[in-house]
């Protein structure tokens, strides 16, 4: 059994990036795995202060929600970084996190899996916006290994990816992690 932790930043509860989530949380329990999905607009993280401190400590001075959160990161197996494209990037959300990440991002030993969604579905466009995530899970986690991306492009209303082969997709990408 793997411990996965899915990161869903969207804004949107069952937005088409979070609805991704589910699909994929659904996959990775039906194949037995603990699973673990982190909403960040509930959460209070905030903005790193670029102070450094983590590094002589191994925590962030801040008291907020990233605290254990930080820490499930580092003992995950999996984990899915899902965000609606804004501007060709990743939400705000999620930026916020992952620059929280400094504490740990040296001892994530994970895989990792990337889903975005966006009203435009130029693939070239999100693309800009996985490799903006691929900034941490490329070139910071060095001992991760990616191992599926979604880029499902053409979905705004809400629930609109529903019926789409990226539901089905993140479904196996969860039964299969």
């Amino acid at each position: 059994m793997k411990k996965v932790l899915i990161i869903s930043s969207s804004p949107r509860v069952n937005g088409n990036s979070d609805l991704l989530c589910q699909a994929f949380e659904k996959g990775a329990k039906e194949a037995g795995h603990s699973v673990e999905t982190v909403h960040l607009n509930k959460l209070h993280i905030g903005f790193c202060q670029g102070c450094y401190s983590c590094h002589h400590t191994g925590k962030c001075f801040q008291k907020d929600d990233m605290t254990e959160l930080a820490f499930n990161v580092k003992d995950a197996d999996v984990i899915v970084f899902a965000s609606p494209v804004y501007f060709y990037s990743m939400s705000g959300q999620l930026k916020t996190f992952i620059d929280r990440l400094v504490p740990v991002y040296e001892d994530v030993r994970a895989d990792v899996y990337i889903m975005v969604t966006a009203y435009d579905d130029d693939k070239a466009l999100l693309k800009k916006a996985v490799d903006a995530i691929r900034g941490l899970t490329v070139d910071c986690f060095e001992n991760c290994e990616e191992k599926g991306v979604i880029m499902a492009g053409g979905v705004d209303d809400r629930g609109e990816i529903v019926g789409k082969p990226e539901i089905e997709q993140a479904y196996q990408f969860g039964r299969n992690c």
